[in-house]
């Protein structure tokens, strides 16, 4: 599911205090047990050979697809073990506030996007991925230092296609046509149809923001921003940004909206294209057919030139609870399910795109059009680490934006206004 977080990183310095001990080398987890036995091939930690009891949390969606992941890893493991394995929804993105505020009772193993790991870290929730060199080996250069803190793996990357990019129906738009925010704009009017995007989240309006040369950030304390998208000098000034952002908003072929809504917009034919990511690939597959398309995200006009839309990209891993009952199982269990064959199963039921190196280069992935469309797109993109006060401040924005400026404010002014919500040191 898209991420509409908020990101609660704790200082540079106290991260760095949590993890004075933790060492940044391949370091095996050593857990002590009252009836264990060693495991060829598990790099020495001890696995409990009795009642073994595990919680997983995963999005709902997934849990059809992780129960038989689960029936695999009894299998695998079957004489081993008394394995008690359950599975409880949970959503991704509350990952991080359902952890650190109740660790002991958290679940032994949880999915989470690549964005909430310092704080988890830093929060003492996780316990360093076991066998450090086999994943980093097995999984995308960008997963891995996703997953990672001062060359230390944190986490088990599974999937590399938590980005967004353009989805557009091919009864409407051609190959040619999408490649311009103007073109798609011009088409869906003619029309009257709509270009669906969530522009008031921080998270897809930095797509206008993140090409053009200005400048965005979080600084090295780990909570505050920088941000110049109002500066007045240089080839695009933030002014110029804004006053593209209010010509797209006010288009007739435009709609500012959420997913859910672009979604209900697919299926009643009132929209033809949209920004959104992988999690929508089946529905939107269903209701187009053979007309459905997925490509990077459009240039749009920017002062007089093209700019190319810029995005956020991230990853889902799974991290093991640093006060799990049975961790060294827990990270034998997160392994298994972040494997190669298992991403694979993730790709076939739940079109997730693999951060497993061979999973990713098979021919299947090459062929579906919205996994090609976030590879293609995250050139384009950043690994989503901000401040909190980033998000409260681009919706009040975007807001103004999609309005159509009603009270005619200074465009500075309302750059001036974003940024110093952006840098502010606690939210607004």
């Amino acid at each position: 599911m898209k991420k509409k977080l908020l990101v609660m990183v704790l200082s540079a310095s106290l991260l760095s205090a949590v993890l004075a001990g933790c060492g940044n080398t391949d370091t095996d987890v050593q857990v002590g047990t009252k009836d264990t036995q060693k495991t060829e091939g598990n790099k020495g930690e001890e696995l409990e050979t009795g009642e073994v009891s595990l919680r997983v949390w995963v999005e709902e969606a997934n849990i059809e697809n992780l129960q038989k992941m689960i029936d695999s890893f009894k299998q695998k493991y079957a004489g081993q073990a008394e394995f008690n394995i359950t599975i409880e929804p949970s959503g991704d993105a509350d990952t991080r506030t359902n952890v650190l505020s109740d660790i002991h009772n958290a679940a032994d193993v949880f999915s989470m996007p690549d964005d909430q790991l310092y704080s988890l870290i830093a929060g003492g929730a996780l316990s360093p991925v076991v066998n450090q060199t086999e994943i980093r080996d097995a999984n995308l250069p960008d997963a891995v230092d996703a997953a990672s803190y001062q060359g230390t793996l944190y986490a088990y990357p599974y999937t590399a296609d938590n980005g967004y990019f353009l989805y557009y129906n091919k009864e409407y738009l051609s190959d040619s046509d999408v490649q311009t925010f103007d073109r798609i704009l011009e088409v869906a009017a003619e029309n009257e149809k709509k270009i669906s995007m969530e522009l008031n989240s921080g998270w897809y309006l930095y797509s206008f923001f993140g090409n053009t040369g200005l400048d965005f950030g979080i600084n090295e304390d780990g909570v505050t921003n920088h941000c110049n998208w109002n500066t007045t000098e240089g080839p695009i000034k933030g002014v110029d940004v804004a006053q593209a952002l209010i010509n797209i908003a006010t288009n007739p072929g435009f709609i500012a909206q959420s997913d859910s809504l672009f979604i209900k917009g697919v299926k009643d034919g009132t929209c033809i294209a949209g920004i959104s990511g992988v999690w929508n690939a089946v529905a939107i597959q269903e209701a187009w057919g053979s007309n459905y398309g997925a490509c990077k995200l459009p240039t749009y006009t920017c002062k007089g030139q093209q700019i190319q839309m810029s995005s956020f990209k991230g990853y889902k891993m799974f991290g093991v609870n640093a006060y799990s009952k049975h961790q060294a199982w827990a990270h034998k269990f997160a392994d298994w399910i972040t494997n190669e064959e298992n991403q694979i199963l993730r790709f076939e039921e739940r079109s997730q795109g693999p951060s497993n190196v061979v999973a990713a280069a098979s021919d299947a992935v090459g062929e579906v059009p919205a996994i090609v469309a976030v590879i293609e797109q995250s050139q384009y993109g950043v690994l989503q680490r901000v401040g909190n006060s980033y998000w409260n401040a681009c919706t009040s924005f975007a807001d103004t934006i999609v309005a159509g400026n009603p009270d005619n404010m200074p465009l500075q002014d309302l750059a001036d206004r974003l940024v110093k919500g952006i840098t502010a040191s606690v939210v607004q």
